[in-house]
């Protein structure tokens, strides 16, 4: 497939968005590391101030794409920011002297897609850039035990097997945001959902996608580049047929629900360890997140985690570099007004 860029004479962007915990991080690093040549830049937006996902992806030691080719903003939500953050960055990527062939955007999973997608019809970026497409990810094995459904039988189950899901909680509209945008659906962690729960999944996602959405499923971050990269859509062009329950809204949507901190932490005695902690602030708070790296006693290598409620996933991702200080940081997302220093003590064991 040709790349958008050959065809409209623009650089091609593509936006990854997605919920807390969907993968997103881990597409990125497997797309860069598979890029098959091809500059890209990245532009990471994270909730909270904490840059753990650009220094996951700095680590991937991939020449096509440096440390100056990764960009974080950090400094609020990425569709609130465009105009102070986001285009003053797209331009400065356009101005460089050799500039990138794809632009890779990764929302955080408290973003809506189209006011993004709008900002690239401002007449400063507008002639030179393009949306090539928009991929949402989805965690399959969420969707699967009723999280963000419409169903209310399937929710109210949801409610009284996890503390954490506020029934009045705007996440389920933003969940339908992020689909109703979508170009491409991929699904993750579907291979620890039985076939029949799945194709279920399938079809009650479907109700909120535009008609001729693909959808893939992906172990890990593992799909072809080819099929991310170089859909040649051109999003911006039709974006106003793309509904959002926010369209009749007037300014900034409200994130007043969410809330986080970032958590210092040294070396812990084992992985084990601190899944237990995880699954203890996972019962004593509202947490719908936490994500990070730590450093473990007697391991030479980081320890990279996310986890979705008590639910963790970890691996040691690379040694600890000559000089660094072997020290943990995670970020804690959660609703407004849980408990930051609870959620410290507990993570830390004090």
């Amino acid at each position: 497939m040709a790349d958008s860029s050959t065809r409209t004479g623009k650089i091609p962007a593509t936006i990854i968005t997605g919920f807390l915990g969907a993968g997103k991080t881990t597409l990125i690093r497997h797309l860069i590391e598979n890029a098959g040549g091809r500059r890209i830049a990245l532009i990471i937006n994270e909730f909270g101030d904490v840059g753990v996902d650009g220094e996951i992806l700095k680590d991937c030691g991939v020449e096509s794409c440096g440390e100056d080719d990764i960009i974080e903003l950090a400094n609020g939500c990425i569709c609130c920011t465009v105009a102070d953050d986001f285009l003053p960055t797209i331009q400065a990527l356009l101005d460089r002297d050799v500039p990138p062939d794809h632009i890779v955007i990764e929302t955080s999973g408290l973003a809506l897609p189209k006011p993004l997608v709008q900002a690239f019809n401002w007449p400063e970026v507008r002639t030179r850039v393009t949306v090539d497409g928009v991929v949402t990810l989805v965690d399959a094995d969420a969707v699967a035990q009723g999280r963000f459904a419409h169903d209310e039988t399937a929710l109210t189950a949801q409610r009284a097997a996890d503390d954490m899901l506020d029934h009045d909680s705007p996440l389920e509209e933003l969940f339908e945001d992020q689909l109703h945008c979508a170009d491409m659906v991929v699904l993750t962690k579907a291979d620890l959902v039985a076939p029949e729960a799945l194709e279920r999944v399938r079809s009650e996602l479907t109700e909120h996608t535009r008609p001729g959405v693909h959808f893939m499923q992906a172990e890990n971050g593992n799909i072809p580049v080819n099929t991310l990269l170089g859909l040649g859509i051109g999003v911006e062009n039709e974006i106003d047929a793309r509904h959002s329950h926010h369209d009749s809204e007037e300014g900034d949507h409200d994130h007043d629900d969410f809330d986080s901190c970032v958590v210092e932490i040294g070396s812990i005695a084992s992985a084990e360890l601190l899944a237990e902690r995880i699954a203890a602030l996972a019962k004593a708070e509202e947490v719908y997140r936490v994500k990070g790296f730590v450093a473990v006693q007697g391991r030479d290598m980081r320890l990279l985690l996310q986890a979705v409620g008590p639910r963790v996933n970890s691996h040691y991702d690379r040694p600890w570099k000559e000089g660094e200080a072997r020290a943990g940081r995670l970020v804690v997302i959660g609703a407004s007004g849980f408990d930051r220093a609870a959620a410290a003590r507990i993570l830390t064991g004090g």
